[in-house]
């Protein structure tokens, strides 16, 4: 039984364990069939591409520790030496249940659509005769095999490439064996899709080589051969203090990412024990860090079956964002934001306003400055194209984040084209990576006056992911908060620091102070019998500190909603310590990525949105932004339209339990589930969006939510206490 002591760490859950049970919830909508087939897919994919970067970042970062010589404690009381045990388990559990979700689930439910992934010994003779054509003519220039032998040494198979090798005896020399390997070219996609009418079929890539083996080994008996994948630790370790440019620095350490430590090697389940076992030598692996899987090495590959199969009844319906729409007095953006602020929901409110808003101020001569944060820009940036036209006739500066993980090529790239079309480009601050999301205009109006606008999110400038991920963006021309982002831009490109930064909050400066003294404002207005309650939202929660504070003020009598889609250290509804908080996580065909934290104040509500999770990273080790919503009209939006409908949700939301397992709402923790929800009493938050934003819903269609609490904790009134939650926040806000 857990303790009702703060600084028990049996209070705190295992981070790497909470991770693996977020990406165990993507693999469960894989399995889903209220899903559309394809999104299954999808999903699945998404789940692989999740366990890449866990084993590239976090494996990676742990098995270094351990190998220079650290063995210290987590915050939740295991040992880093436990903590690899941990991972070691469920890291080969959940890969057999990812091979059984495509085997004995999706592969055939997909068969039965027309949609079928072939292997060599399943194709009749014309498709033969395709493969065939195809190796030789697209294939076969782009490959390499390689023999190893004293001349020819094993090849450096770079992060996540895939290959093949093989166990080859010359026919001239046949006492001996040699390995053979060949590494599949990305050049070319990784499922072939096949000529086949009535069906669409595919084949991989990889099956492809290993047919066309035997033509690049002539003179050779393949004896065996296998595809496998070698995973190796992405972390950068620079040493920012020492570096006379970050820039190169990054650069270099990119070069040597590719070529980092092995953590992991995918391969095939009947592959030779002998191919296992050089293979392993060369890579240096241990037994545990070799995964011999049932079927195709790389389940993220099956993005190629989403994207090639033209099916959208198997996909999820297509909508239209809402766009912006000024008013009839305004002639422009700016017009309008000198009359009020305005808030967007993404996706569900277009991204195209945000878009409009770079490239206005870069196209209008009466805007003469621009300042920009770039965290994740993608590869085909408008706003960064917008920037560079800019930069011909007014002052623009970028901030450009070179050790955003996975997106340090990319951003390296457009630094340095930004500084040849004359912009002024800032890597950050040293130690700290440069995360909130904001963008600053200085614009001299029609009236004479000069004023500041600004944009202030809780996404990446990113046109692409803004479309998959919930994000929150403010548009304003607020004389207080324009001026904090004013001062918020000199930290970053002077490291000057003001006395303060208000009404915004900012990491590392006081963003973690005042979250602290926010939620024990809470537990003093519970103490002296005035409302008291907190929603949070966020991705990540993880800080101690945070999390020590949230228990005082459950214990303070504060009812504590956390809407958590990924990591959660902490444990609620422990007796006498956690009693009143409630954690939930959502997932479904958006990815929930918006921060909003909702504060009832006595019965005067704040919330505040921004960039930043509650974990100790974005608290103390970047440059993060939380930012108010002042506008009552706006505040209402975000906490009746998204918050309820999040906190109703009973179809893609699931529970945190305190022994860290996570329940849909229907479900008992002593395993008697009911039926889930069907029909009207089901209800999907990003669905209910959806259709408010196409006009077909209103926010007082919003079903009053049921929290997923025992019997003791109900009220005797039949209304839930989060029921009660709801509706006293309506009549606050009102």
């Amino acid at each position: 039984m857990v303790r009702a002591t703060l600084n028990n760490h049996a209070t705190l859950l295992n981070r790497e364990a909470s991770w693996l049970k977020f990406n165990g919830r993507v693999l469960e909508e894989a399995g889903d069939p209220r899903n559309p087939l394809l999104e299954r897919v999808k999903f699945l994919a998404i789940s692989a591409s999740n366990l890449d970067e866990f084993f590239e970042v976090r494996v990676g970062g742990l098995l270094q520790q351990l190998e220079d010589g650290h063995n210290s404690t987590t915050p939740d009381g295991l040992t880093m030496v436990e903590e690899r045990e941990l991972i070691k388990e469920a890291t080969h559990e959940f890969v057999e249940e990812q091979y059984s979700c495509w085997n004995d689930r999706l592969r055939p439910e997909l068969a039965e659509q027309g949609i079928r992934v072939l292997g060599i010994d399943e194709l009749d003779s014309e498709a033969l005769a395709f493969v065939d054509a195809y190796c030789e003519r697209e294939l076969d220039p782009l490959l390499t095999p390689v023999t190893v032998d004293p001349a020819h040494p094993f090849p450096r198979v770079i992060n996540k490439a895939l290959c093949v090798a093989l166990l080859l005896r010359r026919r001239r020399r046949s006492s001996l064996t040699y390995t053979g390997v060949v590494t599949v070219p990305r050049a070319l996609p990784r499922l072939v899709r096949l000529p086949s009418p009535g069906t669409i079929d595919f084949i991989f890539l990889a099956d492809l080589v290993l047919h066309h083996a035997a033509r690049m080994y002539k003179g050779y008996d393949i004896v065996s051969s296998a595809a496998f994948r070698v995973t190796r630790n992405s972390n950068l370790y620079l040493q920012e203090e020492e570096s006379r440019s970050l820039l190169e620095s990054v650069r270099e350490e990119l070069h040597n990412r590719r070529k980092g430590d092995a953590v992991r090697m995918e391969i095939e389940s009947e592959a030779n024990p002998e191919i296992i076992e050089r293979l392993g030598t060369v890579f240096e692996l241990e037994p545990w860090q070799i995964f011999q899987v049932n079927g195709p090495v790389n389940l993220s590959r099956l993005f190629n079956i989403y994207d090639g199969a033209a099916r959208p009844d198997l996909k999820f319906h297509a909508y239209v964002p809402r766009e912006l729409r000024l008013t009839a007095k305004s002639h422009d953006l700016f017009e309008e934001l000198r009359r009020h602020d305005i808030l967007l929901h993404h996706p569900y409110d277009s991204y195209d306003a945000v878009l409009s808003f770079v490239q206005a101020a870069a196209e209008d001569e009466r805007v003469l400055s621009i300042k920009q944060t770039l965290y994740r820009t993608g590869e085909h940036s408008q706003v960064v194209q917008a920037l560079m036209a800019a930069a011909a006739h007014k002052e623009v500066t970028a901030v450009v984040e070179l050790k955003a993980r996975f997106d340090e090529a990319s951003n390296i790239r457009w630094a340095r084209d930004l500084e040849d079309s004359g912009v002024q480009v800032f890597h950050g601050l040293v130690a700290l990576k440069t995360h909130c999301k904001l963008c600053l205009l200085v614009r001299r109006d029609p009236d004479g006056v000069t004023r500041q606008y600004a944009h202030l999110g809780t996404g990446n400038y990113n046109a692409t992911t803004a479309r998959i991920y919930t994000d929150l963006s403010l548009l304003t021309a607020d004389p207080e908060i324009t001026r904090a982002v004013h001062d918020v831009f000199s930290f970053l490109t002077a490291y000057a620091e003001h006395p303060g930064y208000g009404p915004l909050m900012v990491a590392p400066l006081d963003l973690a102070e005042k979250c602290m003294s926010l939620i024990e404002r809470e537990a003093e207005h519970a103490r002296m019998g005035r409302p008291a309650r907190i929603i949070a939202k966020m991705n990540a929660l993880l800080d101690v500190h945070i999390i020590q504070a949230l228990y005082r003020a459950s214990q303070a009598g504060v009812e504590i909603e956390l809407l958590v889609r990924g990591m959660c250290a902490l444990r609620p509804g422990v007796r006498g310590l956690s009693d009143r908080i409630r954690v939930r996580s959502i997932l479904g065909r958006f990815l929930e990525h918006s921060r909003i934290f909702y504060f009832e104040n006595g019965g005067e509500p704040e919330v505040y949105v921004g960039s930043a999770d509650w974990m100790n990273r974005n608290l103390h080790g970047r440059v993060e932004v939380l930012f108010p919503l002042k506008n009552p009209l706006l505040r209402d939006r975000v906490v009746h339209e998204i918050l309820a409908a999040c906190l109703a949700d009973n179809v893609k939301s699931r529970f945190l339990q305190k022994d860290g397992r996570y329940l849909r709402p229907w479900q008992s923790p002593k395993g008697r589930g009911k039926r889930p929800p069907r029909g009207a009493s089901a209800f999907c938050a990003q669905d209910f969006l959806i259709a408010l934003a196409e006009g077909s819903k209103t926010p007082e269609e919003i079903p009053a939510a049921v929290p997923h609490r025992s019997s003791r904790q109900r009220v005797s009134s039949g209304r839930t206490l989060l029921g009660r939650a709801l509706k006293g926040i309506s009549k606050t806000i009102s």
